[in-house]
């Protein structure tokens, strides 16, 4: 199968308010966030994207849009990549939400929690975590099994595919940090998920592509280096 690169998007004008957004219509990015979009054509620059599949919010779209402009790119919009439908809690601001017995449950048994008028975290990743395979295997079949493809969505929905790609409980999903603008790296096989970056800030993601394939050899291994890897495929591309 192929390689996702599960990128949040860029900074909004919601996330310094405190105040959930949620899915509210036309939040966009700000200042930072533009520029991090902007930045992302050159991160990515010696990645050969095949596909680009972005949530169908606002600041979602926004974040890709300089890296499908530049590359004349693919784009798919996938509502089952959309924020967590707080419901009621949506708007309200995180200082009030604290108080709220939910917020316990959220922190340490988030596959309990079910939002009042809106969504539980676990149909949120059930819905999350089909779209991406769907989308991989859909992928991979158009592309090849060393494609890479982008993934464009929200925190809490890329944390619970995060989650699944290395086999925890969703009640350890708030382990795992996913800051605005990080890229997250998933590589999937027949058998199992390659994990190979998590919250990564940096500009080189030439690493992350996939070597070219044996001669001869028509799949991507799904077995693991014993012993760990010698980072060869890290050099890729380096002089």
């Amino acid at each position: 199968m192929s390689t996702v690169i599960l990128l949040r998007h860029g900074r909004s004008t919601a996330n310094g308010s405190g105040v959930l957004a949620g899915r509210t219509p036309k939040v966009g990015l700000d200042e930072t966030g533009r520029a991090q979009a902007d930045a992302l054509v050159e991160r990515l620059a010696e990645v050969p994207v095949a596909e680009v599949v972005v949530s169908p919010l606002l600041r979602c779209k926004q974040t890709v849009a300089p890296l499908v402009a530049a590359r004349d790119l693919a784009k798919h919009v996938e509502p089952r990549l959309s924020e967590v439908d707080y419901g009621d809690w949506t708007n309200r601001e995180l200082k009030s939400l604290v108080k709220e017995p939910l917020w316990r449950v959220v922190q340490a048994h988030p596959s309990a929690a079910v939002f009042p008028g809106g969504e539980g975290l676990a149909a949120m990743q059930a819905r999350a975590v089909a779209a991406v395979r769907e989308h991989d295997a859909r992928i991979t079949a158009a592309h090849g099994d060393h494609a890479v493809w982008v993934l464009c969505s929200h925190g809490d929905v890329l944390k619970a595919i995060i989650a699944d790609a290395l086999g925890q409980h969703l009640d350890s999903f708030q382990r795992i940090v996913v800051d605005p603008a990080a890229v997250s790296v998933v590589r999937y096989t027949e058998t199992r998920p390659f994990v190979l970056r998590v919250n990564d800030h940096g500009g080189d993601l030439a690493g992350i592509v996939p070597p070219k394939p044996r001669s001869g050899k028509k799949k991507a291994s799904s077995d693991a280096e014993v012993g760990g890897s010698t980072g060869a495929q890290g050099r890729k591309g380096r002089k």
